[in-house]
């Protein structure tokens, strides 16, 4: 499927799920791996992962297409139209869309632990996946100081 083939797509599901037009531009990504898709609030174009399309199939990319017609219509008309607001989550449920998308076939979500914040204390530890300064954190315990350890690089 090609940009012209989604976009087409896209004003379809558009008119069918939400009885409204999609007057923008909706294009592929390939650099989306961990999300399936963007809406941008400045263009109000919407990026679609092909990575979804091909693993798990049209089924699963419409849902991800109402998802960001969900964000693109509420923002339009004013409405809440983040993830956290009750008129997003209403129409959401109303149109049969994902709240998330699936996780991709080795695809990372997350940094491994590189850090460890260790209280002087009471030895209480906090893993951390990037490099802070402990004099401006408290042991969530103790209240006592922190200090900040590399983590042991994993065995195997």
């Amino acid at each position: 499927m090609n940009d012209a083939e989604l976009q087409a797509w896209v004003e379809s599901v558009s008119r069918e799920a939400f009885g409204l037009p999609f007057k923008h531009k909706a294009t592929f990504n390939g650099r989306l791996r961990t999300t399936g898709g963007r809406y941008f609030l400045k263009s109000h174009n919407i990026e679609i992962s092909p990575h979804q399309l091909a693993v798990y199939g049209r089924e699963e990319t419409e849902r991800i297409i109402k998802h960001e017609l969900c964000h693109y219509h509420l923002h339009l008309a004013g409405l809440g139209y983040r993830h956290r607001d009750p008129e997003f989550k209403a129409l959401l449920k109303k149109v049969g869309a994902t709240l998330y998308c699936k996780t991709l076939p080795g695809a990372r979500r997350s940094l491994p632990v590189k850090y460890w914040l260790v209280c002087r204390s009471c030895g209480m530890s906090y893993p951390r996946k990037r490099k802070v300064d402990p004099r401006k954190y408290a042991c969530g315990r103790c209240r006592g100081g922190l200090k900040l350890v590399d983590a042991e690089p994993a065995q195997g």
